[in-house]
């Protein structure tokens, strides 16, 4: 009877350290398989590796997209010469301005161009006016409405290469850096002056957090 129980108590134990083995095997197994980011349970992985969506949903968008680039424009003026306008690599701020001969919005802002003070509401900001060519509008109608001592131009190519989707539409172009500040449809005069001033306090703001940031590098 005694040989029986340690013959017992022995299967036992070899039985433990069996399954001991066993379990420290497939531990072993699941910490590797967890490493390169294989999941028995189907849950992904987001401690690294590239972020995925699945097929059916469209992937967010960056947090910190780059600036849109701006362009050059050139078309004719009213009086059907030749015009070309720099706005990259300069200096300063230009805002172009999207306008239409028959759009009811934009009257008011031809009439708000005309006044001898937007100039200094716009912070000294260059305006340019673009309507489309003259496939599209009128050149005598253009004139008649074109503010003293603003550049107009019609060009459709310059509508084009700033994607306008209608007017008034307004792209506020960074010279130095060659990229759009700001861009969008303004219903209003004090509403285009409130964007535009948002717009150039946040580039302010980024910019002086950057120089923090590089000063703190260096």
């Amino acid at each position: 009877m005694t040989a029986v129980v340690v013959v017992e108590a022995i299967v036992i134990l070899l039985l433990g350290v069996l399954v001991a083995g066993l379990l420290r095997s497939h531990a072993e197994i699941l910490r590797k398989l967890h490493d390169v980011g294989v999941h028995l349970d189907g849950s992904p992985d987001h401690s690294e590796g590239t972020f995925a969506v699945a097929p059916h949903i469209a992937a967010p968008s960056p947090t910190t997209p780059e600036a849109a680039a701006g362009h050059d424009i050139s078309g004719t003026t009213p009086g059907g010469d030749a015009i070309a306008m720099r706005l990259t690599q300069t200096r300063g701020r230009t805002l172009v301005a999207f306008l239409s001969s028959g759009c009811t919005t934009c009257a008011g802002f031809w009439d708000a161009f005309s006044e001898s003070g937007h100039a200094t509401a716009l912070g000294g900001t260059r305006v340019v006016i673009v309507t489309k060519g003259i496939e599209d509008e009128s050149p005598s109608t253009v004139a008649a409405l074109a503010p003293p001592g603003v550049t107009t131009m019609m060009s459709s190519e310059a509508w084009a290469d700033y994607g306008v989707p209608g007017s008034p539409y307004f792209a506020l172009v960074d010279g130095p850096s060659g990229t759009i500040h700001g861009e969008g449809s303004a219903g209003t005069w004090d509403q285009l002056v409130r964007l535009m001033g948002e717009a150039v306090a946040d580039v302010t703001l980024t910019r002086s957090a950057k120089a923090k940031a590089d000063l703190a590098r260096e």
